[in-house]
């Protein structure tokens, strides 16, 4: 198992590989796939400390981007399903949605709500651009926040 996971990290880390396979990786990690960028991000990161920026934006890039098609995909299914009478606990979860408006997207970030929350914001059709916005800055937060964390983690332990 270890060297299987040497050798996709290694593939990881080939130029050719490496940024194109991240931005693929944050793309689909950011729709309702179950997948995670962060293990691709941190080795990559790993492997090439040099990189640390380009990594971060590319993987910034395609988790916003994939952010962007889940927001597509709740404005699509607004024009199939729209808003009806929800029930008491949607309807306070709309309610603050519909209050903070496109600063919820700052939460796409976060594991199992973000993905939906992302869908959400395109059904009750909250304007695209300012969504997409918050949506780069709190994935951009995450993950320099998240890699700092686990370097100053690993420094501590070496």
């Amino acid at each position: 198992m270890e060297a299987l996971l040497q050798h996709i990290l290694h593939l990881l880390a080939l130029p050719e590989y490496g940024l194109s396979t991240l931005f693929v990786v944050s793309f689909l990690s950011a729709t309702w796939l179950p997948l995670g960028s962060e293990p691709a991000v941190l080795g990559l990161i790993q492997l090439n400390p040099a990189e640390y920026w380009p990594v971060i934006c590319v993987a910034t890039v395609g988790n916003t981007l994939g952010g962007a098609l889940d927001w597509w995909m709740g404005y699509g299914a607004s024009k199939l399903a729209p808003l009806g009478k929800p029930q008491s606990a949607h309807s306070r979860a709309l309610v603050w949605l519909k209050k903070l408006g496109p600063k919820a997207c700052l939460l796409g970030w976060l594991p199992v709500v973000g993905d939906p929350l992302c869908s959400v914001a395109g059904w009750l059709r909250m304007p695209f651009w300012p969504c997409l916005g918050y949506m780069f800055i709190g994935k951009f937060l995450r993950y320099v926040i998240m890699t700092y964390a686990f370097f100053a983690i690993l420094r501590l332990f070496a």
